[in-house]
């Protein structure tokens, strides 16, 4: 009869090898498929009722292009517009989502009818690097109301390049009331 010779060091090796492979089996339910926003747009109309003096506005700077050395010389940015919920518990309505060029001119609304996103939801809307039509002093105004108070977050992120580097900043929308 043979006598095996295993070290301790060996049995260790063994026990991480099998709890590594055991930890890596999925022992989840079904997958849910996750639903991607393709075209940026929810196909949700709100059926609430806008009240006007629940609607509250925010502005939203934009920059689709910035001045690079000179003032005849660009560079095009792509720029996202980030609206969140910032909510657990409670929808966001949107009734307004309009993108402004630097001349102040309605380039173009993005919704027809109000929207709502449910709690901790996100929605984005991109202007491409190829859409000049806003120019660097573009904006977006948004008009939003909820049945509660809430406290939602509206972004926009632009990214652009200058040769090899690459860069990224933010802007934050700001609240416009009427005096």
């Amino acid at each position: 009869m043979r006598k095996l010779n295993i070290s301790f060091s060996s049995i260790c090796l063994i026990a991480v090898f099998a709890t590594t492979i055991l930890s890596c089996k999925q022992t989840s339910k079904e997958e849910v498929p996750v639903e991607i926003l393709d075209n940026h747009t929810l196909d949700r109309k709100a059926n609430a009722t806008l009240n006007d003096s629940l609607t509250r506005e925010v502005y939203v700077p934009i920059y689709s292009d910035i001045y690079n050395q000179t003032r005849d010389s660009r560079t095009l940015l792509t720029a996202t517009l980030s609206i969140r919920n910032t909510s657990l518990k409670d929808s966001l309505f949107v009734s307004k989502i309009d993108y402004y060029n630097t001349e102040g001119d309605l380039v173009r609304s993005y919704i027809d009818s109000p929207i709502y996103l449910t709690p901790m939801e996100s929605i984005d809307y991109v202007i491409e690097q190829q859409d000049t039509s806003g120019g660097s002093g573009a904006n977006f105004l948004i008009d939003w109301y909820s049945k509660k108070q809430l406290k939602p977050l509206f972004q926009a992120v632009m990214v652009g390049g200058l040769g090899a580097q690459a860069f990224s900043f933010t802007t934050e929308g700001i609240e416009i009331t009427e005096e």
